[in-house]
């Protein structure tokens, strides 16, 4: 999980966490957990991950279970890098 903390940043970006980002672990809760990511929320963070990253991500490889965790999220970019 070498991108962890990229992500956790630029999930904290996105969603303006503040301090609340001192607080996200891998098996942190996203969905239903973070009021701020709502569907709008998670276009954002896709988008903000598809710039960072350098990536393309399709609508039909997006489902809640990326979401679900930090470590979830954190996989699929990875995953992504790797091809």
């Amino acid at each position: 999980m070498q991108h962890l903390e990229e992500i956790k940043s630029i999930l904290a970006t996105t969603l303006n966490l503040g301090e609340r980002k001192n607080s996200l672990t891998e098996d942190s809760v996203l969905l239903g957990n973070i009021p701020e990511l709502d569907s709008i929320a998670v276009v954002n963070v896709i988008t903000a991950l598809e710039e960072y990253y350098d990536i393309s991500v399709n609508d039909d490889e997006i489902s809640a279970k990326t979401f679900e965790t930090l470590g979830s999220l954190t996989r699929f970019v990875e995953q992504k890098l790797s091809h």
